[in-house]
C-alpha cells in the first residue's frame, strides 16, 4: 500500500524531530510481527535489519533482492503507525539512477528515513568516497528534502578496522556524504567511547551507532554526543536464541509445558499496538 503524501510528511517530519541531544533509540525489526512486538513494548519509531530480515527468511545476509527486501518492508509498513527507517543495503543498485529507484519506492511504501550503505563487496571493500556521494545525491534527489538519510560507512567493522587511520577516514566520508545531502552518519562497529567522542565533536554529520551486548550504554553515548542508537540484528539474535531456550525448557518438563505468561501475546492480532 502506498502511503498518501500527507501522512507521509508528517511522520517522516516527526522522525526527523526526535533527533536531538539525547540519543534516539531505535529498536530494529525484520517482519510484521517484530514490529508489532517492538510497538507494544513501547517504540514510538522503528527501524529495519537487513541481515534478520534474510535469516527470517533462511537466507545469508546481504543476499536479498531489491524486490524481496521491499516487498518484506512494505508489510512492515502497513503494519504499524510509527515512523519507521528502513535498510537498504547499497541500495539495491550498481548505479546511482538504480539507487534513486529504490529510494523512491521506498519512500512511496512510506518509509520515512533510510540507511544506504558504502561498503562494496564481502571481501570489506569499500567504495570510494566521492563515488559513493553520488549514489547518496541521487537517493536525496528522489526523495526530497524530508527523509532522512543515514549514511552508513563500513570502516570500523573487521576487518576494515585495521585501516591505517579509520578515525581520518570516517571524518573524510562525514563530509562528503555531507555535501551529498546525508543527515547523519552510520558507524557500525565503532563501539570506543574516545573515539566516538572525537568523531562526534570534529563531524560534518551527526553520529549514529548500533548498540548490543557489551557496547557502551545509551547514556555514556549520549555524553560523548552521539545523536542515534540503533540495534542492528540484536533483536533477532536474542528471539531467536529465546525459542531455542523455550524448546529446551519444553523438552526438560515432564508435562511439556510452556509458562502461561510465554502464551499471553494475543495483541499480535491486533492493529499496531
Amino acid at each position: 500500500m502506498t502511503l498518501d503524501p500527507i501522512t507521509w510528511r508528517d511522520r517522516a517530519s516527526r522522525f526527523r524531530a526526535m533527533h536531538g541531544s539525547t540519543p534516539l533509540v531505535l529498536p530494529t525489526v525484520w517482519d510484521p510481527s517484530s514490529a508489532r512486538a517492538s510497538v507494544h513494548g513501547g517504540a514510538t519509531a522503528l527501524t529495519t535489519s537487513s541481515a534478520a530480515i534474510a535469516w527470517a527468511r533462511g537466507d545469508r545476509d546481504g543476499t536479498l533482492s531489491r524486490e524481496t527486501a521491499l516487498a518484506v518492508h512494505a508489510r512492515i509498513l502497513d503494519t504499524v503507525e510509527v515512523p519507521v527507517s528502513i535498510d537498504l543495503e547499497d541500495g539495491y543498485g550498481t548505479t546511482p539512477g538504480e539507487v534513486a529507484e529504490t529510494v523512491a519506492a521506498a519512500v512511496a511504501l512510506g518509509a520515512v528515513g533510510v540507511n544506504i550503505e558504502d561498503g562494496l563487496d564481502p571481501a570489506g571493500r569499500l567504495r570510494d568516497p566521492s563515488d559513493q556521494a553520488m549514489r547518496l545525491r541521487a537517493a536525496r534527489d528522489a526523495a526530497g528534502p524530508t527523509l532522512y538519510l543515514n549514511a552508513r560507512t563500513d570502516l570500523f567493522l573487521a576487518p576494515r578496522h585495521s585501516a591505517d587511520d579509520p578515525l581520518r577516514g570516517a571524518l573524510d566520508r562525514a563530509t562528503a556524504y555531507a555535501g551529498a545531502g546525508a543527515d547523519g552518519l552510520f558507524v557500525p562497529g565503532l563501539t570506543d567511547l574516545r573515539l566516538l567522542g572525537l568523531l562526534c565533536a570534529r563531524s560534518d554529520l551527526p553520529i549514529n551507532v548500533m548498540i548490543g551486548p557489551g557496547s557502551p550504554s545509551v547514556a555514556q553515548l549520549g555524553d560523548v554526543g552521539v545523536q542515534r542508537a540503533s540495534l542492528g540484528p540484536a533483536l533477532a539474535v536474542r528471539a531467536y536464541a529465546a525459542v531455542g531456550r523455550a524448546v529446551t525448557d519444553v523438552l526438560g518438563d515432564a508435562d511439556h509445558r510452556l509458562p502461561a505468561d510465554v502464551l499471553d501475546v494475543g495483541w499480535l492480532d491486533g492493529a499496531s499496538a
